[in-house]
């Protein structure tokens, strides 16, 4: 998956061995598309798959591609008019727009991976994402499995609250970027992406938080409390394992066949989102607009070890509140 313009892509590459010095004993290809919504493209994988193959038993021969290009074609988006509008796939109604049809562009067990990969480490990146940080993951080939960590990555920042779409920043998902895209990069203010090229480590202008492997960092000095799990982090994790597990004792005895951990994951950090922006709205609207260190617990937030994470969020969302929780230091 990839990002071109305001479109974007999916691709397949393939390559196979050949007699041939002209192509060095090896033929590659590639085959994709691109589509004004990412949601969709899950539907043309097979197609790409069969065609990346044909190509290499066939090279030249575009009938079948030619013939696909002239029933689907459209028209690309020219940037005029709805380039403010959020698009579809980012919109906070999950079971409405973006998930029906997101559920299926990753494999089975896409978030289940992603949980046991990062561990407690996705509440790291669940506060990075909802700050709408720069956030770029590095994974050696294949791209493919990176690819959908940004997936993942995304849903955890969703709110479907009323109200607050105005004030939330978009947050763009890249997915694969390479170095031809650093300076498309170097104008974005908050993304999600993922690379297989390791120099994009050294060129720190252009993300706010780097991801190797299972190893989240950033280099901003005030983003570094929140690279550290506290112990409400470590509540929410285990509330998100004991739902897994109750979710897939239901599955066992038959109870529920509908619900998946898709649904899950997404709804979990929904909630959690909802509950945080509806307390810091509703003391927003309160006569003294003050926040208090009960407020944080009640958001399901440590009052000391999130206190730095409340702060930006209250500036990132232009959210108008006295935080009153003292800092530990400074007692």
């Amino acid at each position: 998956y990839f990002r071109k313009g305001l479109c974007f892509g999916l691709a397949c590459f393939a390559n196979m061995p050949v007699e041939s010095e002209l192509e060095r004993g090896a033929r590659m290809k590639s085959v994709g598309i691109l589509s004004p919504s990412y949601t969709l493209l899950y539907r043309y994988m097979h197609f790409l798959e069969n065609q990346v193959r044909h190509q290499l038993e066939m090279p030249g021969h575009y009938s079948h591609l030619e013939a696909f290009y002239d029933d689907k074609k459209g028209v690309l988006p020219d940037g005029k008019g709805t380039a403010s509008q959020q698009p579809v796939h980012w919109l906070p109604s999950i079971h409405r727009y973006m998930y029906p049809e997101m559920k299926i562009t990753h494999p089975a067990g896409c978030m289940s991976q992603f949980i046991k990969f990062f561990g407690e480490q996705i509440l790291v990146l669940w506060k990075f994402a909802l700050l709408r940080k720069r956030i770029l993951i590095f994974s050696p080939p294949p791209v493919g499995v990176v690819c959908y960590r940004v997936y993942c990555c995304c849903c955890l920042a969703n709110v479907s609250l009323p109200g607050l779409g105005g004030t939330v920043p978009e947050s763009k998902p890249f997915f694969y970027v390479n170095v031809a895209d650093i300076e498309m990069l170097e104008t974005e203010v908050s993304y999600v992406a993922c690379t297989t090229e390791k120099i994009f480590e050294e060129k720190r202008d252009l993300y706010d938080v780097y991801v190797d492997n299972q190893n989240v960092k950033t280099h901003h000095e005030h983003l570094q409390p929140l690279l550290k799990i506290n112990n409400a982090d470590k509540e929410k994790y285990r509330r998100l394992n004991d739902q897994r597990q109750m979710l897939m004792y239901s599955q066992e005895v038959g109870e529920d066949c509908s619900s998946c951990e898709e649904d899950l994951f997404i709804l979990f950090f929904m909630e959690q989102n909802n509950r945080i922006f509806q307390t810091l709205m509703e003391v927003s609207a309160s006569q003294d607009k003050t926040l208090t260190a009960d407020h944080a617990r009640g958001m399901g937030l440590d009052p000391q070890g999130d206190r730095s994470f409340l702060m930006d969020l209250l500036e990132v969302y232009g959210i108008d509140v006295m935080l009153v929780i003292d800092n530990p230091c400074c007692t």
